[in-house]
C-alpha cells in the first residue's frame, strides 16, 4: 500500500538511490516543509517540496516516485495536483494580462485576479464570444486586406456554428511571413531553428523571418508557373524546413495543401489523393532515420501517376531515378531563375472561408473524412495556444509531428503567428540526438505524445541533458500515463505539462490545461476559451456542470474555427444528427467519453463510437478489420477493439477472430500475420497486442456487431494482466 510522507525515513531515501549524507539532508528539509504546512495538507506539502526544489532532475526516478506517492498517500480529493500557479507569474501570462486589462470593466467588483477569476472568464468567453474574440484578435498579428464586418453573425440559422469574421479578406500565410510590431516580430527575428540527425555536435541552423519570406515567395512563383489557382497540391514528407516553406507557399499562392503523413502505405496515399483530387505531390526521395534510408518516393509513385516534385532527403541531388513527368526540387526552383525578382510575390487574397488545407481524420466508414481548413482555422488554433500554452515571441517551440497530422499545421501557425521560433529536428525523436537538439536549440516549450515519453523514460536516452530552459510541456494524441508524466515533469523541476485534446474538425482542442489553474498529471483542467460543452448521461440528458460524472460529451455548436462542411461526407449527419437539444442549441458530436472528477478536472475515457487511437493516430475498427479479414485464409471475420491499461497509457489493439469451419491456427500465428498486414496496408506504427479466437461475435437483434461488449472483455483482460 506504500507509506505516507510522515512514515518515510532516511533508509527509504537511500533505497531510492541517494547517498546517506544527501538522504539525511533531504529528510531534514522534508520535515521542515511538513512542519511549515502540516503533513495532512498534502497539496501544500507537495507545493513546498517543489518550491524548495528538493527534488532535482539528476535524482533517480525512484526518489521522485517515492516522494510524490508518499505525499499523496490515501489522497481522495480528486487528481493529485503537482503544479501550482503563482499570482505574480499569472499576471504576466498572455491570458492573465488581458484579464487584468479587461476584466475589471467586464466583471466590476467581482473580479479578483487571473487565478481566482479564471473560471468566470472562461464562462464569459462562452456566453459572449464576440467580446472575447475581439480582445484576442487585437493580440495577434493577423493582417486583413478587408476587415471583418463583425466578429460573429448568427442570423443564418442553417449555419449551426455561426458565420465568423464575415466579409473579411486575407491570406493567412502572409500574416505568417510578414513582419509586425506585435511581439517584436521583426525581419531579423529567428523564425525557424533546426538540425538534421547525425549532426548532433554541430551548431543548430537558423532562418530569419526575412529569409523564410523570401524562400516562401520563390516557391510561390514556381507554383504559379505550373498550376492553376485553386488546385489541390499534396505534401507527403517529414516536417522539415523545406516542407514548411512549401506548405506556406501553397497557401500564399492561393492553392490548397493536401496533408498526407509520411508513414502511410501506398494504398492510403492513393485514397487521400483521390478524395482531394490533388493535381501534384511534393515528396522526398527517402526518409533518413538512424543513418538508414527508407523509401518514400517509391510509395508515392505506386499510389498515383500524379506529377511529383522530389526533394532530396540529404544533399542537393535526389538519390532515385525520377519518372519523365516528375521534377527534382533543384529543377523546380530553377524554373523561376529567369525572373528579375524571384523572391518577391504578391499574396492571393481570399475570403476567410476559402479552403487552404485538406486534412484527414479516420471515421467509422471506409474512406477517411476529408476535413477542409480555411483561413479561419489557423486563427483558432493559434489563439488557443496563445491562451493556454502561453506561446509568445521569445519562445522556442518544438513538437515532433508531421504536416500530415493536424499538429503539424497547428505548430507551424502557432509559431509564425505569435512570433515564437519554430524548432524542427530532421530525424527520429526517440533518441539522444533529438534531446540534445532540444537542449542546444534552447527549447522553451516542448510538445510530446505519451508513447514518446514512455520511450524516453524506459531507454534512459535523455540522461545527462539539460532541459531546464523548458518552461512547459504540451501533450496530446493519446492518454497520458501518470508515472511517465511524473518522470517528464521532474526533468525540469516540475514545470507543468499542459494536456490538450481536440480534433482536426475543431481546428484546435476543446479541453486543455493552462497556466492559471493548478495542474494534475494526465488530466485536463478546463474547456478551452470560448468552448462550451455538457456531459450527457445514457439518455442524452446533461449532468449539472459541477457534478462528478462520466458520459459522452456534447459540444456547443457556436465554435470559432470548427468545420461547417466535409468534402466527402454529410457534415450534418456526422456531427449533429441524433444529438440532443440543449438550451435551444443542437449539440455538436465529438465522440469522446469524458469523466469529470471531484474538483472539476476532466479525463478522456475513450471514444463513444468505434474509432480508436493507436499511438496518437486515430483510425477506425472497420479499416483494421478490412485488412485483417484478408490476412489469412482461415479467417471468417474479425473485430478490432482498443482500450488503455488501467493505470493509464496508450490504447492497445486487440483483434477478436471467428475462424472458418474446420480451420485450425494459433492466436500467435494470427497475431504476427495481422500485425504484418496492418503495417503494410495501413500504418507501420500500428501493432496488435492480442488476438482472441472466439466461436461467434455478440450482435444486436438487427445483426449489428457489438464491439462495445468485446471492448469490455479486452478491458477486463488488461486489468487482470496489470495485477499479475
Amino acid at each position: 500500500m506504500g507509506k505516507g510522507i510522515s512514515e518515510v525515513g532516511v533508509e527509504d531515501l537511500v533505497r531510492a538511490g541517494v547517498g546517506e549524507d544527501e538522504a539525511k539532508w533531504l529528510m531534514a528539509e522534508l520535515k521542515a516543509a511538513i512542519a511549515k504546512v502540516g503533513f495532512d495538507q498534502k497539496e501544500e506539502v507537495w507545493r513546498e517540496v517543489t518550491a524548495r526544489k528538493l527534488l532535482k532532475p539528476s535524482h533517480p526516478h525512484a526518489l521522485h516516485h517515492l516522494l510524490y506517492y508518499s505525499v499523496y498517500h490515501n489522497y481522495d480529493n480528486g487528481p493529485p495536483l503537482y503544479w501550482f500557479p503563482s499570482l505574480n507569474e499569472s499576471r504576466c501570462t498572455n491570458l492573465g494580462r488581458i484579464m487584468e486589462t479587461h476584466c475589471p470593466k467586464l466583471f466590476g467588483a467581482s473580479y479578483k485576479d487571473p487565478i481566482s477569476s479564471y473560471k468566470e472568464f472562461q464562462r464569459f468567453s462562452v456566453q459572449h464570444p464576440e467580446i472575447y474574440w475581439a480582445i484576442v484578435l487585437k493580440e495577434l498579428p493577423i493582417h486583413f486586406l478587408e476587415a471583418p464586418k463583425c466578429i460573429l453573425d448568427t442570423s443564418d440559422k442553417s449555419k449551426r456554428g455561426g458565420n465568423w469574421l464575415p466579409g473579411s479578406v486575407l491570406n493567412i500565410a502572409e500574416s505568417c511571413v510578414r513582419s509586425s510590431n506585435y511581439g517584436n516580430k521583426q525581419d531579423d527575428s529567428v523564425a525557424i531553428v533546426w538540425r538534421a540527425e547525425g549532426n548532433d555536435d554541430k551548431e543548430v541552423n537558423y532562418m530569419t523571418l526575412e529569409q523564410l519570406r523570401e524562400q516562401v515567395m520563390m516557391v510561390a512563383n514556381a507554383l504559379d508557373n505550373m498550376f492553376s489557382k485553386g488546385d489541390a497540391i499534396a505534401l507527403d514528407m517529414p516536417m522539415t524546413v523545406t516542407a514548411v516553406i512549401i506548405y506556406l507557399a501553397i497557401v500564399l499562392a492561393g492553392f490548397v495543401v493536401v496533408s498526407i503523413a509520411d508513414s502511410f502505405a501506398a494504398q492510403e496515399i492513393a485514397v487521400r489523393l483521390r478524395v482531394s483530387n490533388a493535381k501534384a505531390i511534393f515528396t522526398q526521395d527517402s526518409i533518413v532515420r538512424g543513418g538508414r534510408r527508407f523509401p518514400l518516393y517509391s510509395r508515392v509513385i505506386e499510389a498515383a501517376p500524379l506529377k511529383a516534385i522530389v526533394i532530396p532527403a540529404t544533399g542537393e541531388d535526389v538519390q532515385v531515378q525520377l519518372r519523365n513527368q516528375d521534377l527534382s526540387w533543384k529543377d523546380f526552383l530553377a524554373s523561376v531563375s529567369h525572373l528579375p525578382r524571384p523572391n518577391c510575390y504578391f499574396p492571393v487574397y481570399q475570403s476567410i472561408d476559402s479552403v487552404t488545407n485538406i486534412l484527414f481524420s479516420s471515421g467509422t466508414t471506409g474512406d477517411p473524412k476529408a476535413i477542409p481548413w480555411t483561413h479561419l482555422s489557423p486563427i483558432r488554433c493559434t489563439a488557443d495556444a496563445w491562451a493556454h500554452l502561453d506561446i509568445r515571441a521569445g519562445d522556442v517551440y518544438c513538437y515532433p509531428t508531421n504536416l500530415g497530422w493536424v499538429m503539424g499545421p497547428v505548430l507551424l501557425y502557432t509559431c509564425l503567428l505569435t512570433g515564437a521560433t519554430l524548432a524542427l529536428y530532421h530525424g527520429s525523436p526517440l533518441d539522444h540526438g533529438f534531446g540534445k537538439f532540444v537542449q542546444d536549440a534552447g527549447v522553451t516549450v516542448l510538445g510530446t505524445v505519451p508513447s514518446l515519453v514512455k520511450t524516453w523514460k524506459s531507454t534512459g536516452c535523455m540522461k545527462g541533458l539539460d532541459w531546464t530552459r523548458i518552461r512547459l510541456f504540451a501533450s496530446t494524441g493519446e492518454a497520458s500515463n501518470v508515472d511517465d508524466d511524473l518522470w517528464l515533469s521532474s526533468r525540469v523541476y516540475y514545470k507543468p505539462i499542459i494536456e490538450c485534446c481536440g480534433g482536426t474538425e475543431l481546428a484546435s482542442s476543446y479541453i486543455m490545461g493552462n497556466l492559471l489553474q493548478p495542474q494534475a498529471f494526465g488530466v485536463f483542467s478546463s474547456a478551452t476559451m470560448s468552448t462550451g460543452f455538457v456531459i450527457l448521461d445514457e439518455d442524452g440528458r446533461p449532468y449539472p456542470d459541477d457534478q462528478a460524472c462520466v458520459g459522452e460529451i456534447g459540444l456547443f455548436p457556436t465554435s470559432m474555427g470548427a468545420t461547417d462542411r466535409l468534402l466527402n461526407a454529410d457534415h450534418e449527419k456526422v456531427y449533429f444528427e441524433g444529438m440532443p437539444i440543449y438550451k435551444d442549441m443542437q449539440l455538436r458530436r465529438h465522440g469522446d467519453i469524458l469523466k469529470r472528477t471531484v474538483g472539476g478536472y476532466l479525463v478522456v475515457h475513450g471514444r463513444a463510437d468505434d474509432t480508436m487511437n493507436l499511438g496518437g493516430i486515430k483510425t477506425s475498427s472497420i479499416e483494421i478489420e478490412r485488412v485483417c479479414d484478408r490476412a489469412d485464409n482461415s479467417v471468417l471475420e474479425t473485430a478490432a477493439v482498443s482500450a488503455g491499461p488501467p493505470n493509464g497509457g496508450p490504447e492497445q489493439l486487440a483483434i477478436f477472430v471467428v475462424l472458418k469451419e474446420e480451420m485450425i491456427i494459433s492466436a500467435d500465428t494470427l497475431k504476427k500475420r495481422f500485425t504484418k498486414a496492418i503495417q503494410r496496408n495501413l500504418n507501420p506504427l500500428f501493432k496488435v497486442s492480442s488476438v482472441k479466437i472466439v466461436a461467434m461475435f455478440p450482435r444486436t437483434a438487427s445483426n449489428k456487431l457489438l464491439r462495445r461488449v468485446l471492448r469490455d472483455q479486452w478491458k477486463q483482460d488488461l486489468q487482470i494482466q496489470s495485477k499479475l
